[in-house]
Parts: C-alpha cells; sequence; structure tokens
C-alpha cells in the first residue's frame, strides 16, 4: 500500500511511500490489542483507594448488645460493620495494577493497530519540519491545510521535538508522539495519524 507525501501547506509533493506490509498490512488481532490497551489503562491507575476497616475505626469497643436474643445480627461493638459509621467488610486497600505482557504481544497489538488505520484510510505522511518557536497557530494552520483540523490526531515524531510539541499541547484532540512511545491505545484513540517521513522509516526498525 502506498500513500502520498505531503508538506505542511498541505500540497501533495508528488512522492510516495509504501507502507510496510508486515505493520500496516496484517490481519488485525483484537485480543492482543484488549490485552495492551487493559495494560495501559491499568498502569494509569493509582492504585491509592482505602477505606477503614472495623479495627481502624475510631470508637468504643463496648459490647453494646447481648450475643444472642437481640432478634438481629451480631454487633460487638460501635466499630461493627452492620451499624452506620462502622468499618468497611473487605473494603479497597491501596495496590499496584501492573500486569506483565510479553514483548511480542504488545508488537503485535501496535501492528494491529495500525493495520486497522490503515483499512480505514487514517494514515497519512508528511515531510519532515520543525518550528522556529513554539506557536499554537502554528500547528492549527498545519492542521487546517492537512484537513485533519476536525479530527482527533496523532502526530508521530522520529525524535522528541520541543517546539512541535508545546505547539500542540493546548490543542483539544491533538497528540504528539515520538516512534518510541507509540503505543496501541493512542493510535485507536486518534481519528488520523500522521507520520513524518522519518518516522516511517523508524517504525520499521522498530516493528519489522
Amino acid at each position: 500500500m502506498e500513500v502520498s507525501v505531503y508538506n505542511i501547506k498541505g500540497e501533495d509533493t508528488g512522492r510516495k511511500v509504501a507502507l510496510n506490509e508486515s505493520i500496516f498490512g496484517i490481519e488485525p488481532n483484537d485480543h492482543a490489542i484488549y490485552l495492551d490497551v487493559k495494560q495501559f489503562m491499568a498502569n494509569q491507575r493509582q492504585g491509592t483507594h482505602k477505606s477503614k476497616e472495623r479495627s481502624e475505626i475510631s470508637g468504643s469497643t463496648r459490647k453494646i448488645g447481648r450475643q444472642k436474643g437481640g432478634g438481629g445480627a451480631r454487633r460487638g461493638d460501635m466499630n461493627s460493620p452492620v451499624l452506620v459509621g462502622g468499618g468497611r467488610v473487605f473494603g479497597p486497600k491501596p495496590r499496584d495494577y501492573y500486569f506483565k505482557l510479553n514483548k511480542k504481544v504488545k508488537a503485535l497489538a501496535r501492528k494491529s493497530a495500525l493495520s486497522y488505520k490503515a483499512q480505514n484510510n487514517a494514515i497519512m505522511v508528511v515531510e519532515d519540519f520543525a518550528f522556529e518557536a513554539p506557536k499554537t497557530k502554528n500547528f492549527v494552520e498545519m492542521t487546517k491545510n492537512l484537513k485533519v483540523s476536525d479530527k482527533k490526531l496523532l502526530m508521530v515524531l522520529a525524535e522528541a521535538n520541543k517546539n512541535v510539541y508545546l505547539s500542540a499541547r493546548n490543542i483539544k484532540g491533538a497528540n504528539v508522539q515520538t516512534i518510541s512511545g507509540l503505543n496501541t491505545y493512542r493510535v485507536l484513540d486518534a481519528g488520523t495519524v500522521v507520520f513524518t517521513e522519518s518516522a516511517l522509516s523508524a517504525i520499521n526498525n522498530i516493528l519489522a
């Protein structure tokens, strides 16, 4: 599959680049995508949730009723979970939600996500560019020229570019990633994925 190369003015340069079939043309594996997105979302969780259990509630420990014959559940003290203001039974505790995922599964998930985008004609390639200074106006103008200003945009660069990143930071729906930081969730979340030429070359070394 070949796609045209555009410049940041939205003009077709007349050149075409071939998308690697082993990355952009595979049969997508939905389960690999599910696992990778699940891991990504799990890693975003702080895991700091906590509720107090019976032993952590401040209150009298005096036995407030008979063991039997009261007609209701046993309650040994005011901290009993059966009373309002008592401790919580099996409440959440701080924990780490991280789980391991094999590198090959993660690579397959990224390839699958990129293949879906290629099938939907949601892949664009632009010439390598740089901004002299961080200006949101320049980035907005570029997205309008490329006719992607009304879509969720993922811009993929070969290397970190501070000016480009800062220019896109305040734009809703725009996200700038380096090729090394590209993940399945970001690809799926974007309406259009725009690669620079050097980023497209670099992805072949990473995933091919």
